[in-house]
């Protein structure tokens, strides 16, 4: 039963469409993170990043690599949109794309992540194998259809994002609007739509609309009687937020899933009407299944596991952004912090503040205010600069912070040594000081 469920061949319209598409938005992301200046902000003129704990040596290239790194990167997307040397193409996209998001936290975003699972996710698909370069050159891989399990290893990730989506907004200051209101108050000069979106009603209906669109927009796009009032709803929600939100190509690759959910032939009919629709159903079992198998059932696994962590962290993770990052906890709440950091020369006991311009930019000194592995990160890179100059030195760090609006409340504990605790991935970390409840 299983096997004819996954491995029944089915039309692969909606696969060679998504394909080039996903390789379009690919290059689009790539090289317009240069011509918008994000690369020069984010990678360029820093001089260090903060990456992800652990991968200490994954740094930006020097000097003016990074424009090359991109440019390489939108080269590899472009083998995907075009689907020439395609394999090549999705796996260097895939690990250049990997590595810029896990070398840096300042522009830290869920889609950022998102997209190095898709990226992967399409090297073990069979993309390339009609209207591609790499079927015209090799007629022997050309094919008019796919497995069944190539549309819903899509569906079921996207699923999984969703859901956890959804079900993280069902907290106070959601429900309450509290903060959607932080969110929209900043959008008050747009044109035309400024002042409504400082509207209560509106606000009631982004928080609560948001909820019930990340719950069932996949369930909804499953079933035919709901599937063109799904997707409407859909082009909607992913419209507003590419205006009010500028979150690049996701709300655009996301309306791309749509191709799975909609009948093959409607796909065929209306993107490649020259290609010969399959309708065989045939089930083809490959060699591979079992690899094949355990290989997205552990993926699964995992995804559905990383972001439950954190309930098993001691304290709010809102407050202590333990279990945060690839979670699916998007654009769920506001905070600002202030910090100051104190050097302490252990041989001498003298004391003297950090000036966090002399060593940070403007988006990093935010960080260091508000992100405890940030904070502790820093902490580290000031023990080793000042242990270069033969200094042996404490670092304590003054940390307030609000989240949604409230007020300030101190967040690191301002006796402990930062430079000199571990950082544990897994635990509590105790220097975090717990959040009050108002």
């Amino acid at each position: 039963m299983l096997n004819k469920w996954l491995f029944k061949h089915i039309d692969n319209s909606s696969l060679v469409v998504f394909r080039i598409i996903f390789g379009l938005l690919c290059f689009l992301e790539s090289v317009g993170a240069i011509f918008t200046g994000w690369v020069k902000k984010t990678l360029v003129e820093p001089e260090f990043t903060f990456n992800f704990i652990g991968l200490d040596w994954l740094q930006p290239l020097s000097g003016n690599g990074m424009y090359g790194y991109y440019i390489v990167m939108g080269g590899f997307a472009l083998l995907v949109m075009f689907g020439y040397k395609y394999r090549v193409g999705i796996i260097g996209f895939t690990v250049f794309w990997a590595g810029t998001y896990f070398m840096q936290k300042a522009s830290y975003n869920n889609h950022y992540y998102l997209l190095i699972l898709l990226s992967a996710i399409m090297a073990f698909l069979p993309a390339n194998r009609y209207l591609s370069i790499d079927a015209k050159l090799n007629p022997s891989i050309e094919s008019i259809s796919m497995p069944q399990w190539c549309k819903w290893v899509f569906v079921l990730q996207m699923f999984i994002v969703y859901t956890y989506g959804s079900i993280a907004k069902l907290y106070p200051d959601w429900l309450d609007t509290s903060v959607m209101e932080l969110l929209m108050r900043g959008k008050k000069d747009y044109y035309v739509v400024g002042e409504l979106l400082q509207q209560k009603i509106m606000h009631y209906f982004l928080a609560y609309g948001g909820i019930l669109f990340d719950g069932l927009i996949i369930p909804l796009l499953l079933f035919k009687a709901t599937r063109k009032l799904a997707f409407a709803a859909s082009i909607f929600f992913h419209l507003f937020n590419s205006f009010v939100f500028q979150v690049g190509i996701f709300p655009y690759l996301s309306l791309a899933f749509a191709l799975f959910f909609f009948e093959p032939k409607i796909i065929q009919k209306l993107f490649l009407k020259k290609k010969t629709f399959y309708n065989k159903d045939e089930v083809k079992v490959p060699s591979y299944k079992m690899p094949l198998l355990v290989l997205f059932g552990v993926y699964f696994i995992f995804q559905i596991g990383l972001p439950l962590r954190h309930h098993f962290i001691k304290d709010d993770v809102l407050w202590t952004e333990e279990g945060h990052r690839l979670s699916w906890r998007m654009m769920l709440r506001s905070k600002y912090g202030v910090a100051k950091y104190k050097v302490v020369d252990k041989s001498t006991g003298k004391a003297f503040p950090i000036k966090l311009s002399d060593y940070l930019s403007k988006k990093q000194q935010r960080l260091v205010a508000t992100k405890p592995d940030v904070i502790w990160q820093f902490a580290q890179r000031l023990k080793q600069k000042f242990n270069e100059n033969g200094q042996d030195i404490s670092v304590f760090v003054d940390c307030r912070v609000k989240v949604n609006g409230k007020p300030y409340k101190v967040l690191i504990d301002p006796e402990v040594d930062i430079a000199n605790v571990e950082w544990d991935i897994f635990k509590h970390s105790d220097w975090i000081l717990p959040s009050k409840k108002d």
